[in-house]
């Protein structure tokens, strides 16, 4: 394929109009739950949805936010330069959501609670939460920013405010249940968006087959790469493992993820819900490879980013679609659309599980005797606060380079010590509030110490091992044509180098920072647990008695000590093992 500029138009009418009709049916939704709801005005009612949802909109809701813009813009570019591999996340999902339903979602569900951090943390941990959530979220609003960037000449910095003020807009108003159903519409809106760039991807390769047979000349397909090094980008172990841990920070014990589980009728349609959830994160997986596939097949002569027609990976998958789809209007605004689809329903996510957190962690104990509709109000008012926290760390995104590695970079090295914490309180009741700490101080000190120096000193191609990209049939490339030019982007390689701004290479760089960015979280995790319990041992574990504990029953309900709850029409005795609250 030879790439020219004449081939890649620009926006038309129709797909201004396709693309606003996303932000008219996400509002509309918004402002129809607020009056729907209107007389029901309770910061339960507000933030879980009366708990009284099913599991069918929740399952779409929970497979739209956890595959965001990422994934749509991302993962195609990273099965592009690096090959099919990517497919093998889906062991790590099916880990995951296992491991959620089986045991996380139990044990907050049973206990009754709204914030999935009155388990175990106090307020000076509970602090960590909305700085963990802005970071990932940061990076969400940012990519599809950049995509309607590339493909529209739209200012960056405006998409990005509009997109921050329309998920705040329709979260604020409607709660809980207008990010849910909010969140279905735009999975949908996903899916018909991948078919539509796989549909005419597809004839534009020359179809299935010749797609396939250039995907395999240019060494796409080899998935299975068992090579046990730790430093490699992409094995079946680091994608495995090192995959299962950086995404049950974020599936297991992440606000977002449980608040919509417990918003469920029962434990059961809960636990439907995330299995549900795992037949569509396999359909967007699918989706988001193939795409990469039939790029790779499309450029397999002409790469545009080594051409310089684009000035970034990231930038890939917007202008493969505006030269496959630029000829038909309406399509282009469909695809942008569908990475809108993905960060908004992700924002909103982040946006009420942090109002949630906020809420019942620090309003709720100073407030005891706050009304329905002052509650409510005061629910709306942190939907606004950190609506605009996480549109402005956008801002801050723009300088981490690759989307993929960044978004999953901060979700390790901060998902894995707070995955560690609650595995601490959850499985090691013994825990003390030392142990608990410390653990956590280690596990983030360990995790961004890795994080930031891979950052700096990025690892060699001897390690992240991308795949030839060939030029051979490009058109002489001009540099006023280069598309990104105005999107600002960290040159992290010139970090490398010793001149007299910049230290020379650390000697760590080609080790221990050279480390595969998907094994942070589990590093987090291991850091967080081992000096936990360490320094409980060292300075005696808790002691039943002195905490308020809740008992759960590996099979049975929780109940609240002397008391005994009633779920699903069952009755439970105190009998388990000890989940603390409000003990560290």
């Amino acid at each position: 394929m030879t790439v020219t500029h004449s081939t890649v138009g620009m926006f038309q009418i129709w797909d201004y109009v396709v693309f606003a009709c996303l932000f008219v049916v996400s509002s509309g939704i918004g402002v129809f739950f607020a009056v729907k709801e209107r007389k029901k005005a309770s910061s339960r009612e507000f933030l879980v949805a009366g708990r009284q949802m099913t599991c069918g909109p929740v399952a779409l809701s929970l497979t739209a936010s956890f595959m965001s813009a990422v994934t749509v813009l991302g993962a195609p570019s990273d099965v592009y330069r690096f090959g099919a591999s990517y497919i093998l996340f889906g062991v790590a999902y099916t880990a995951v959501v296992v491991a959620t339903a089986e045991l996380f979602v139990p044990v907050f569900y049973r206990s009754g609670i709204t914030s999935t951090y009155e388990v175990i943390l106090t307020v000076g941990l509970h602090c960590l939460l909305p700085i963990f959530q802005i970071l990932y979220t940061g990076v969400v609003v940012y990519a599809p920013a950049l995509a309607l960037n590339q493909v529209t000449g739209f200012n960056l910095w405006g998409s990005i405010f509009s997109t921050g003020i329309v998920c705040t807009f329709y979260c604020t108003l409607g709660g809980l249940k207008a990010v849910v159903w909010t969140d279905a519409f735009q999975m949908v809106v996903m899916v018909v968006g991948f078919l539509v760039v796989l549909i005419q991807g597809g004839k534009s390769a020359g179809g299935l087959e010749a797609m396939w047979e250039t995907a395999k000349a240019g060494d796409r397909l080899k998935v299975f790469d068992f090579d046990p090094d730790p430093l490699r980008r992409h094995t079946f172990w680091t994608l495995s493992i090192g995959g299962t841990f950086t995404w049950l920070g974020v599936y297991g014990v992440n606000q977002s993820t449980v608040q919509r589980c417990i918003s469920c009728k029962t434990e059961t349609q809960a636990r439907l819900a995330l299995y549900l959830n795992l037949l569509g994160l396999f359909v967007i997986l699918f989706c988001a490879v193939l795409s990469g596939l039939m790029m790779y097949a499309f450029y397999a002569s002409c790469d545009p980013w080594t051409a310089q027609i684009v000035s970034a990976p990231d930038q890939l998958m917007p202008y493969f679609v505006m030269e496959i789809l630029g000829k038909f209007p309406g399509l282009p605004g469909l695809f942008v659309a569908c990475a809108f689809s993905g960060t908004l329903s992700t924002v909103a996510a982040s946006i009420s599980a942090l109002a949630t957190v906020t809420y019942e962690d620090f309003v709720t104990p100073w407030c005891v005797n706050l009304s329905n509709a002052a509650s409510t109000w005061t629910s709306k008012g942190l939907c606004v606060l950190f609506g605009v926290a996480c549109t402005s760390m956008a801002v801050v995104a723009s300088y981490m380079g690759g989307v993929v590695q960044a978004a999953l970079s901060i979700h390790g090295m901060c998902g894995g010590p707070m995955l560690g914490v609650f595995t601490l309180g959850i499985i090691c009741p013994c825990t003390n509030s030392k142990g608990a700490a410390g653990g956590l101080i280690a596990g983030i000190a360990l995790t961004f110490w890795t994080g930031i120096g891979s950052f700096i000193y990025p690892a060699p191609s001897s390690h992240s091992r991308p795949l030839p990209l060939l030029t051979e049939r490009c058109p002489q490339s001009n540099s006023s044509n280069t598309f990104g030019t105005d999107t600002p982007h960290l040159n992290l390689t010139t970090l490398s180098r010793c001149d007299s701004f910049v230290p020379c290479r650390s000697p760590l760089a080609d080790s221990w920072y050279s480390l595969s960015y998907l094994y942070l979280s589990a590093i987090g995790f291991m850091a967080t647990v081992t000096v936990g319990l360490l320094i409980t041992f060292l300075t005696g574990t808790r002691h039943q008695q002195d905490t308020n504990q809740k008992v759960v029953s590996r099979k049975d309900t929780p109940t609240i000590m002397e008391n005994t709850h009633n779920v699903e029409g069952k009755s439970y005795s105190n009998a388990g093992f000890v989940i603390e609250t409000q003990s560290f």
